[in-house]
């Protein structure tokens, strides 16, 4: 029996331990920042004990050992383990914000900084160290899925985490994500399109407080010039260019649709182009906004 081990990795502060409730819950035996020398010595023992699903959250509190991971990794690929690398990860405000409403210490922040009486040099000091924590996760970065979590509920980042678990492992990994530009930038966009240009449904008031899932705006912007030949160009961009990508490994690529609400004219093209790529790759799907206005 194969097995399927989850490793989740992040910025301190964006979610693991959400996520490795979400795979507890998926029936997952789940371990919290297990040492990076321990790992090889852990899967091997769940593999002898026949364990089917396991999940293991590191952090930056092993950052001297974590650039043992990616060759620890390869290893075990070749010994047959279905590797899915998880990376969450939040804009800076976002995990000064969370820093500073919990009043938890960052694992990188050293006594004398956390005690400056000078919010400003507080701010600066934990900055800092968020900054140096991306540098130091960079490389496990590059090679997992990233999950955004800077404006998204517990609840929706466990469905995103249990989405994951639906798509096999084992090939190329599609995710489609709608957004909107004057909410923020997301931050796990490996390629991202700016369809502001094209006609916005919003100007049209009986369209205004629908979205692009509903079928009078569907019906809207296939008849506006420009919106189809946006989608070809996508869609001959990424043609052209995921299989290479998966010739290079790749597991997960993330594409973010952005338009000024992230309600209408990015999720019809986040829509069309699951369903265009769908008939070929695993793809999963996103959006942003109407996370957020559902509650």
């Amino acid at each position: 029996m194969s097995l399927d081990l989850v490793l989740i990795t992040g910025m301190s502060g964006s979610g693991k331990s959400v996520a490795l409730r979400a795979l507890e819950d998926a029936g997952y035996y789940c371990v919290d920042n297990l040492p990076p020398q321990l790992l090889g010595a852990f899967v091997s023992l769940e593999q002898a004990n026949d364990a089917s699903r396991v999940a293991i959250a590191m952090d930056v509190r092993s950052a001297t050992a974590l650039p043992l991971v990616p060759q620890q990794l390869r290893e075990m690929r070749s010994r047959g383990v279905q590797i899915r690398p998880l990376f969450l990860d939040s804009t800076t405000d976002t995990l000064v914000r969370r820093f500073s409403e919990t009043r938890r210490r960052h694992p990188l922040s050293s006594q004398d900084t956390e005690g400056h009486t000078d919010p400003l040099l507080r701010k600066r000091a934990l900055v800092d160290a968020i900054e140096l924590e991306r540098e130091l996760l960079a490389d496990l970065r590059d090679q997992a899925l990233v999950i955004d979590s800077s404006s998204i509920r517990a609840a929706e980042l466990q469905a995103q985490v249990k989405a994951l678990l639906s798509a096999p492992a084992s090939q190329l990994t599609l995710v489609f994500e709608s957004f909107a530009f004057k909410r923020g930038i997301p931050v796990d966009a490996d390629y991202m399109f700016d369809v502001r240009m094209l006609p916005n449904p919003h100007y049209e008031p009986g369209l205004r407080d629908l979205t692009g899932l509903d079928q009078p705006v569907v019906d809207f912007l296939q008849a506006q010039p420009g919106v189809d030949e946006m989608f070809r160009s996508i869609e001959g961009f990424l043609q052209r260019w995921l299989e290479p990508l998966a010739l290079d490994h790749r597991s997960y690529v993330t594409v973010a649709i952005g338009c000024t609400g992230g309600q209408h004219r990015s999720v019809y093209l986040v829509e069309k182009l699951a369903a265009a790529f769908g008939q070929r790759w695993t793809t999963l799907k996103r959006h942003r906004e109407l996370s957020r206005a559902g509650g």
